[in-house]
């Protein structure tokens, strides 16, 4: 089974133009055509904290739906965060891990089913602070070895670590491996890779990359980043 999955920090749909045009960013996501999405600064962070990407638009532009968290009526996350998944790929559950912090963060977790198999996804957005980041690294860890039967696993967001190595990723040990697809931020000419993907040892990696287009250069101050898995016959 090969499945493709990416992250996105949208920036709450406002480009580098200072637009905010939720339509280009689903369009970004046209391009890349994963199959799971985890998406960070998805909702706006005052008010109601509506999304930046319409249900309606989702219905009509795209062929995802959003995980169903059922916390804001106006939200299709948690915090900013929230997970797309491709039509056709069954949600079995799915909760909100709330992130020790001063500022408004935390990650989203679902189980999946695609082509028979259960997988656990969990999408996040982590804190400037490097003492505050290795303490939320470790209450997923924690909430994901929590979590109902074993299955292979996908961890993925804008981490904010700046440090290629050390930092936040000794958090990491066998058998979770992190994969580094590329300079993400800032979109226009990247420097940083402060949005990962990190895998359980079940999954083989086929390709992993940001993704840089035309459309992703402006639509968000990152760019999305992406890796096609794939699970080995049994």
């Amino acid at each position: 089974m090969q499945l493709t999955f990416a992250s996105y920090n949208i920036h709450k749909a406002v480009g580098l133009d200072r637009r905010r045009d939720p339509e280009r960013i689903l369009a970004v996501l046209h391009e890349i055509d994963a199959d799971v999405v985890a998406l960070q600064e998805a909702d706006r962070r005052f008010g109601r904290r509506e999304t930046v990407l319409p249900r309606d638009l989702l219905d009509d532009l795209s062929n995802y739906r959003a995980v169903a968290l059922n916390h804001r009526p106006d939200s299709i996350g948690w915090h900013g965060n929230a997970l797309l998944v491709k039509r056709g790929i069954t949600v079995v559950e799915a909760g909100v891990v709330p992130l020790p912090t001063l500022e408004p963060r935390g990650a989203v977790r679902a189980d999946l089913l695609a082509h028979g198999q259960r997988l656990r996804v969990v999408g996040m957005h982590l804190d400037l602070s490097g003492l505050r980041r290795r303490q939320q690294l470790r209450t997923i860890l924690a909430d994901v070895a929590r979590c109902g039967p074993s299955c292979p696993a996908v961890l993925m967001g804008d981490i904010n670590e700046w440090a290629l190595h050390g930092g936040s990723w000794r958090e990491f040990h066998a058998p979770w491996r992190v994969i580094a697809p590329g300079r993400s931020f800032p979109s226009r000419r990247p420097v940083a890779q402060l949005d990962r993907i990190v895998i359980s040892h079940e999954w083989e990696v086929g390709e992993a990359r940001a993704h840089h287009s035309g459309l992703s250069a402006i639509a968000s101050d990152h760019l999305p980043v992406m890796a096609r898995l794939q699970l080995p016959k049994k």
